[in-house]
């Protein structure tokens, strides 16, 4: 396994695709958890080499965020890329990827001032940018993101296909507590659900605690939906309430959108994101959900298989 920095990365990816090999890349800034994990392995099932970047970036964070006291696990990252089978770590400094002042972003509206663009402003730009640099630098045919950034993955995937990047964007299932890769276990007492991030390990035990009410808000929600409710404004407002319920949670945003534009939706369809952001203490959470309709009759034949080998 190689970590390797800028210009030897360049130079390596051109090679690469030179020699025909297909190159797939997972973004992070470090402190790696199962959820990147997850992507790393569907990285190394389907291509030849697998780049993950490890990188902290600065323009991303608004003033008064977490940049200084972000978790930094580099020796633990790189045991971990190594057992994984990752080939090349890209690891470059701030100073290298922003050596001057920097006079050039990429901006994708729209999409970008919903959800946790109206509260984070600026931060996709941020976002936007260390990518469009990223993708120039590694060069990948396949780029992995997590389903837990749905917003992010959403502006790549747009920004993109606007700018005609040569590189396919894979969004995966949100690795939740309690998941492993090769199965799903029971998820523990404690933070039941919760979807992995870098940020969890903020929460102290009791706010950890109180972080299950995310994914237990988004199930209910799913079974609302399943049930046959299909207005977008109630089903928010009861998230946001069920929320606030909860000791400790400052809620941010709870909404049913369009998985595209994430538009609120007042009638709801398949395929919507129920999304939601909240902050725990000094940490901030986000979740969210894609409904896929469970067909009426198929749970309905279920309920009644159930009920004839019970009697």
């Amino acid at each position: 396994m190689e970590i390797i920095s800028i210009k030897t990365m360049q130079e390596k990816a051109s090679c690469l695709r030179c020699e025909k090999k297909r190159i797939g890349f997972v973004p992070t800034m470090g402190a790696l958890h199962q959820g990147h994990l997850s992507l790393i392995k569907a990285a190394k099932e389907e291509n030849d080499v697998v780049v993950v970047s490890i990188f902290v970036n600065p323009i991303q964070f608004l003033h008064g965020e977490d940049y200084e006291m972000y978790p930094i696990t580099m020796e633990e990252d790189k045991k971990l890329c190594r057992q994984m089978g990752v080939d090349v770590i890209f690891h470059p400094d701030a100073a290298e990827m922003y050596p001057e002042k920097l006079l050039t972003t990429i901006n994708v509206s729209e999409i970008t001032s919903r959800l946790c663009g109206s509260f984070r402003p600026g931060h996709f730009q941020g976002v936007t940018t260390v990518v469009t640099k990223l993708f120039h630098i590694v060069k990948p045919h396949v780029a992995y993101f997590g389903q837990k950034d749905y917003q992010q993955a959403i502006v790549i995937k747009k920004m993109v296909k606007d700018l005609n990047f040569d590189v396919e964007i894979r969004m995966l299932p949100i690795v939740r507590e309690g998941d492993m890769l090769t199965g799903k276990d029971a998820c523990p007492a404690s933070g039941a659900g919760l979807a992995l991030s870098s940020r969890n390990a903020y929460l102290n035990p009791d706010e950890k605690a109180q972080a299950g009410i995310l994914f237990q808000t988004l199930q209910t929600a799913k079974k609302m939906l399943d049930d046959g409710e299909r207005d977008g404004h109630k089903l928010s407002d009861w998230m946001a309430k069920n929320l606030q319920n909860a000791p400790l949670v400052l809620v941010e945003y709870a909404e049913v959108c369009d998985p595209e534009t994430l538009e609120p939706l007042s009638q709801v369809r398949m395929g919507a994101v129920l999304a939601l952001a909240v902050r725990i203490g000094k940490t901030r959470l986000i979740d969210n959900m894609v409904w896929e309709q469970e067909e009426r009759e198929e749970r309905e034949k279920k309920g009644s298989r159930s009920k004839r080998c019970g009697s």
